[in-house]
């Protein structure tokens, strides 16, 4: 008889064991077991302490379409075999018949067990992490629910097809409730909830959040800064202001929510936001277009669907957003004719104040400027600056409107004005720094226009010395020393004597011959009165000192031999 063939075999053979890691099983802490084991003798004690107290309507009629109904007669079936392991297993991998009651018969047959030392983890981002033992094949939601019935919101989970259905369900750490398809919170429950919620309330029958009183909720009273007012079907009154809604970790209406199914907080409880814009008169009514966008966004936060935080952002647009008439600049609204006043609120220099009422002038429809910095033409006759700040405004707006502000403001047209606009969409410079510089420029330069000439128009060292004037008029004397120390020829007689006319030579003798030196001291006093007749022309703003001007300059003609002026 032939050999069997040898078995082949490979290092490290005999000290590899084979390891099956089923993916949600783990080995029960103490701490596990021992909630399991007493929650399961609780269970076997009596199979029916998973069901809350039933105090709404239940139709036990033969042809019911109730599934409470339905569940709680196939329930007693199921708890009368509680001893009877062979019919549990059979009825926990049934597929038909009631999925609360597959659920039971597993979490039966796991409370007839010796060893729970293995055990499943359900993980919801709601309802939290159990333990519990998976047996047959009821929904892990059920079986976890049943099997840690004392947990307050974990125990909603046996009922979700219950409550798809229509049916509501109250739960909390004092008790357990099924409401038929009313729904009815207790009023346990509704303290309970808001003691518990993510947001610490003060107060008994009115409650309130930090940034509130008893008074303002009780009350009704709006605020600045508006706040929430929450009424539940009880009579239970919260106010819930918006610093509290701002510094949420877990979303309020979740937080009160989940202790119900189905988690449909407006069923039982109202909401308003308690609020309206400044300015805006206590005998005038909202904007029916705003008031039904306010309650689309507080439906969406009872929906769970609108986190806290942008809630109340979210209210005062609503409102905001639809006001058709005058001016809206933050959370301020303004009537027509209060136009100073508006600008007055804005944030910003003098200079940018007027920038944009000349944009305004310039309108010819209604303007939206978002804090994105997207502008929108609306057809109202209303202007909406998110923004209470003109700077951002004056950023938005000025690609469209910068070459109505350069011409109007400061007679700035054409390519000029062109180039302007360029250099500050590209420098984003501070517009109060912008349109001041601006102005000083050309404020500076209609000064300098009443100079009766020009430098292209006079002759050798009279055009050096128009231009030193021209200079410590726009940049100040200081600025103009070094070009007086660079003078060629007549040129550096005209600077030793503009020194000298401004105390500066003190340590730049060396810099010119004494040539230019002697002619310089000689047209000193001629050039001391050009610039006293141009120093109370140009910045002193005197225009009859023009006659001096002249005069001075045709005595430095004469003396610094230049001939004839123009």
């Amino acid at each position: 008889m032939a050999k069997p063939p040898a078995e082949v075999s490979f290092p490290g053979d005999k000290n590899r064991r084979k390891k099956v890691r089923m993916r949600g099983i783990k080995k029960a802490s103490k701490e596990i077991q021992h909630r399991l084991d007493k929650n399961l003798e609780e269970l076997m004690d009596d199979p029916e302490i998973f069901v809350p107290e039933i105090r709404g309507e239940v139709d036990n009629s033969f042809f019911t379409k109730d599934r409470m109904a339905k569940t709680l007669k196939e329930l007693s079936v199921v708890a009368s075999k509680r001893n009877d392991p062979r019919w549990l297993r059979k009825r926990m991998g049934k597929k038909g018949g009631d999925p609360v009651c597959c659920a039971l018969a597993g979490s039966l047959v796991a409370a007839s067990e010796e060893d729970r030392s293995t055990v499943a983890v359900f993980n919801n981002p709601v309802f939290g992490v159990a333990s519990y033992i998976r047996r047959g094949s009821g929904k892990q939601s059920h079986l976890a629910g049943i099997q840690n019935h004392t947990h307050p919101k974990m125990r909603l989970l046996v009922w979700d097809e219950h409550a798809k259905s229509g049916q509501w369900f109250f739960s909390w750490d004092g008790g357990f409730v099924f409401t038929g398809r009313t729904p009815s919170p207790p009023a346990e429950w509704v303290d309970w909830s808001l003691d518990n919620s993510s947001i610490e309330l003060t107060g008994d029958e009115v409650r309130w959040s930090k940034g509130l009183d008893e008074g303002t909720v009780a009350g009704g009273e709006l605020t600045k800064a508006g706040w929430l007012r929450m009424e539940f079907i009880d009579g239970t009154t919260v106010g819930v202001s918006q610093t509290a809604l701002a510094k949420t970790e877990e979303q309020f209406t979740q937080s009160v929510a989940w202790g119900m199914l189905p988690p449909r907080l407006s069923e039982v409880a109202s909401v308003e936001w308690m609020w309206r814009p400044e300015g805006w008169p206590e005998d005038r009514d909202l904007p029916e277009e705003g008031v039904e966008l306010l309650e689309e966004v507080l439906g969406a936060w009872l929906g769970l669907t609108l986190e806290d935080s942008v809630l109340a952002r979210s209210c005062r647009s609503s409102i905001l957003n639809s006001i058709n008439d005058g001016y809206v600049v933050g959370s301020h609204w303004f009537a027509e004719d209060a136009r100073v006043d508006f600008l007055e609120h804005m944030t910003g220099t003098t200079e940018e104040r007027d920038a944009l009422a000349c944009i305004l002038d310039s309108l010819e429809s209604g303007v939206h400027v978002r804090t994105d910095g997207v502008v929108l033409e609306i057809e109202a006759d209303v202007v909406r600056f998110e923004d209470s700040a003109c700077h951002p405004n004056l950023v938005s707006l000025w690609p469209e409107h910068g070459l109505t502000v350069l011409e109007e403001m400061y007679g700035l047209v054409d390519e000029e004005a062109e180039s302007i606009l360029s250099k500050q969409e590209r420098r984003k410079q501070g517009f109060g720094a912008f349109l001041r510089e601006l102005g000083d420029s050309r404020s500076t330069a209609r000064r300098l226009e009443r100079l009766p000439w020009n430098a292209a128009t006079l002759p050798g060292p009279l055009a050096f010395a128009d231009g030193l004037v021209r200079q410590s008029v726009e940049s100040g004397v200081a600025s103009t020393v070094s070009k007086a120390r660079k003078g060629k020829g007549l040129d550096m007689a005209m600077g030793w004597a503009w020194l000298n006319v401004h105390d500066r030579t003190e340590s730049d003798a060396w810099r010119f011959d004494e040539a230019s030196r002697d002619k310089g001291g000689d047209w000193v006093p001629a050039l001391q009165a050009v610039w006293d007749a141009a120093e109370d022309l140009l910045l002193n703003d005197n225009e009859d000192s023009v006659q001096d001007y002249k005069a001075a300059m045709k005595w430095l003609a004469e003396v610094s031999g230049s001939g004839e002026l123009p």
